[in-house]
């Protein structure tokens, strides 16, 4: 198992400066993006307090046709602990999800786009989809469990 923390003096978040936090923020977001091989202005990290919790929407964002997709939810104590179970979930769980391709198109346009996801089935495929969108902007054409390599 890889190193959980990017940074080798890992102090608990309740001891850190607010500089430190940011700084050790800003290096998991960092060590997301290349684990999952993606370009750092492709991930939006959304957080949401929710009395001692903070839950982490991590969204992808696709330069080719410009939209953004769940990539996974995750819930910890602050910042910091829910960016640490995000790479607990992508090195232990998220390549032995399945692979779902989903061919769609966005109403009033007549381009269809392909769309790549792993989740646990495709019901989780399309919550990963519409997360955050209006379900009638968007025609669904097919959703192709992907075989395994």
């Amino acid at each position: 198992m890889k190193n959980r923390s990017p940074i080798s003096n890992h102090q608990s978040p309740n001891k850190m400066t607010r500089t430190d936090q940011n700084v050790e923020t800003a290096r998991y977001q960092k060590d997301i993006a290349t684990r999952l091989g993606l370009d750092p202005q492709n991930l939006i990290f959304n957080y949401k307090q929710k009395n001692e919790t903070v839950r982490l929407d991590l969204v992808t964002v696709n330069p080719k046709h410009e939209q953004s997709f769940l990539f996974h939810s995750i819930t910890g104590t602050d910042k910091i602990d829910a960016l640490q179970k995000m790479l607990d979930y992508i090195d232990q769980h998220y390549h032995n999800e399945s692979s779902l391709t989903v061919q769609w198109i966005k109403i009033g346009e007549n381009k269809l786009h392909t769309s790549y996801f792993r989740a646990q089935n495709m019901y989780e495929a399309l919550d990963k989809f519409y997360f955050g969108r209006d379900l009638g902007q968007y025609k669904i054409f097919s959703i192709t469990l992907n075989p395994v390599s």
